[in-house]
Parts: structure tokens; sequence; C-alpha cells
């Protein structure tokens, strides 16, 4: 397993890389714009009436990014959400490296296909330093799932977090990686 390389991983140096310098017109390889991790987060609002909740939230989530998921747990005490500080209300998991390429890889060719009436992301949930957000409704696009164990169908955030400066570069490099941005004619 040790010369293992992820798909997305040889795409990137093989083709992405001199594309990306062709396009930008940069001096250097280290200037190019990298995928520098993907973290994934979710909030179980419900959790704090029922505790379970929170750890099929947790097996999930390992199960979707193939690492071990963490609980986050409440900063504040809010009484209108019965919410007291210290509480479990969520679940994050941060993927790097290989282990990154490869849930870009099942998101972009397994699991986005699976949801429902897909037309591609929407290319404007940049933060304006070259990352992106966005939001996946239903965790059973997923093929790690199993339809018949899942009590609550939950959604989930995912941030492309990249090295890139400006967000057309992280757009550039996201669609050379392959991520369906929606075709805009307006």
């Amino acid at each position: 397993m040790s010369n293992y390389k992820p798909r997305l991983k040889t795409k990137y140096k093989d083709e992405i890389v001199s594309q990306l310098m062709e396009q930008f017109k940069y001096k250097t390889v280290m200037q190019v714009p990298k995928l520098l991790k993907i973290c994934l987060n979710q909030g179980v609002g419900a959790a704090t009436s029922d505790k379970k909740l929170v750890d099929n939230a947790l097996d999930e989530m390992t199960k979707i990014a193939g690492q071990k998921a963490v609980v986050t747990k409440a900063k504040n005490s809010v009484s209108n959400f019965k919410l007291r500080e210290g509480m479990p209300i969520g679940t994050r998991v941060t993927l790097r490296q290989d282990r990154m390429y490869e849930f870009l890889d099942r998101l972009i060719s397994v699991a986005l296909p699976r949801v429902r009436d897909f037309r591609g992301i929407n290319d404007k949930s940049f933060d304006g330093r070259g990352n992106y957000s966005m939001g996946i409704t239903e965790q059973i696009i997923f093929p790690e799932i199993d339809l018949d164990k899942v009590n609550k169908i939950t959604g989930m955030d995912v941030t492309f977090v990249t090295s890139a400066k400006t967000d057309a570069e992280a757009l550039a490099l996201l669609k050379a990686l392959g991520l369906p941005f929606k075709n805009q004619r307006s």
C-alpha cells in the first residue's frame, strides 16, 4: 500500500499544475494554488433532547470520511434552545493528504451524482480568500451509509481550504479537480 497514490493527487501533479501555471502566468510552481484540507462539519440541532443523535452522527461521519470524527461541544449556554455550555451538539472531521483526495474523488464521482435533481454546485460560496464551502442536504448520498440504519436524515457542510490568494484561482483549481459547478449563462 505504500506505493499507492490517489487518482486526483496524481492528476493534480501531472496536469493541473501546468494548466494553472499557464492560465495565471505564475513564475514558479510554488505559486500554484493547492488543496490544503477538506473540513466536514455536521450540526445536530436535536441533540439537546436526544443524546443518541450525536453518537449516530459521529458514526456516520467517521464512515463517510474514512477517519475518526470528533464531537463538537457548545461554547455558550442558550436558554431558549435548552442548550448548556459543554453539551455535544455536532461532529466534525478534517481531512488532509491522501484521505482528502480520496474523499474528494468519492464526492465527485459517487456522492454528488446521487443527489436528486442535481444540476451542479453553486460557484458563489467563496469566502474571498480562496476557500469554498458547500452544503449537503442528505448524508444518505454517500454509499458508506446503510439506509436501513439511518434514524434521521441530516445534512453537513463541506469546506475546501486552498492556498489560492483569490476566488478566481480557487475556482479554477476546484474546476480542474473535477467539482461540477453550475454553468453560468446569465
